[in-house]
């Protein structure tokens, strides 16, 4: 559940009972989630700072492993699916993203590696998040942003129009990169930056892509999504809309990258307005001129 003010999009219990599922299947799409977890660690190589207590969210077998292997001592691993959890290498806790059961300052480390895009109450869970964190403690996420499986969202929409005269919710909805800095702030990280990458997955068919999401449980868990029974048409239809490039179907995966820290009193603070000591004019080798002065006037 989310807090009263949070907008109710997934359907909570929904994704719980998908990721139970695909703790059995999840292995068939680890290249994948290597990948993008890979891609979010290197982030650690460009801190001299060593942890010692790390939290796994979400990781889905793939990011405990290399946390350990990087020397971390004591990693937990928490999912919202107690078998999910079971299966990720470190010590595991069933546990809501939206209600996290960590004391303040529990960890100095907390990675969630494309774990949080199910969360209906995003800030509250990042501000849960920042408190889990002890004093200048790192946090590490990523997450499918916007652009994400937009093919397939199209095919999608462009099939049940023809067969249905109108659509439903299919895939679900992303945020984009200046959203997602903003929520760092508004959790109130320190030092946030946000970035996206984009990452190259291809597929020889549509049905591939299909059963790795069923595979991930990462299948449509949107509140608005239509209860009946899709058309038996809509997927094949769907399929054969999807763009065909050279290495097959780009079903298009966007991640967004996200790094801030818990505040600490060590790190760096923007400078005052007002306390320059050096003017940019000076540095430039060129002239300072009020707004609307005309050169040579």
């Amino acid at each position: 559940m989310a807090g009263p003010d949070a907008m109710q999009v997934f359907d909570r219990r929904l994704v719980r009972r998908r990721r139970e599922r695909a703790a059995a299947t999840v292995e068939k799409v680890a290249p994948i989630l290597e990948d993008c977890a890979d891609r979010l660690l290197d982030r650690l190589d460009d801190t001299t700072r060593r942890f010692a207590r790390a939290l796994d969210l979400g990781g889905r077998g793939v990011v405990a492993p290399r946390l350990t292997a990087r020397g971390i001592p004591f990693v937990v691993s928490a999912d919202l699916a107690p078998s999910m959890a079971a299966r990720a290498g470190g010590l595991p806790v069933a546990a809501d993203e939206e209600f996290l059961p960590f004391a303040p300052g529990s960890f100095d480390l907390i990675v969630a590696s494309v774990s949080l895009h199910w969360v209906n109450d995003l800030p509250g869970a990042l501000l849960q998040i920042r408190r889990a964190l002890a004093p200048d403690g790192l946090f590490l996420a990523s997450l499918p942003g916007l652009g994400t499986l937009q093919p397939l969202r199209e095919a999608l929409a462009e099939a049940e129009t023809g067969l249905r005269g109108g659509i439903s919710p299919r895939v679900s909805p992303f945020p984009d990169l200046r959203d997602a800095a903003a929520l760092l702030q508004r959790a109130g990280f320190a030092l946030p930056v946000a970035d996206a990458e984009e990452v190259p997955v291809a597929y020889r068919s549509a049905l591939g892509l299909f059963a790795d999401l069923r595979a991930a449980g990462e299948t449509n868990a949107v509140l608005a999504r239509d209860g009946r029974i899709p058309p038996r048409a809509l997927l094949p239809m769907a399929a054969a809309a999807l763009p065909q490039g050279p290495e097959g179907m780009a079903p298009g995966l966007r991640l967004l990258m996200l790094t801030a820290w818990a505040p600490h009193e060590s790190q760096q603070k923007p400078a005052r307005p007002g306390s320059a000591t050096h003017r940019l004019a000076d540095a430039l080798g060129t002239v300072e001129r009020k707004a609307g002065e005309r050169p040579g006037g």
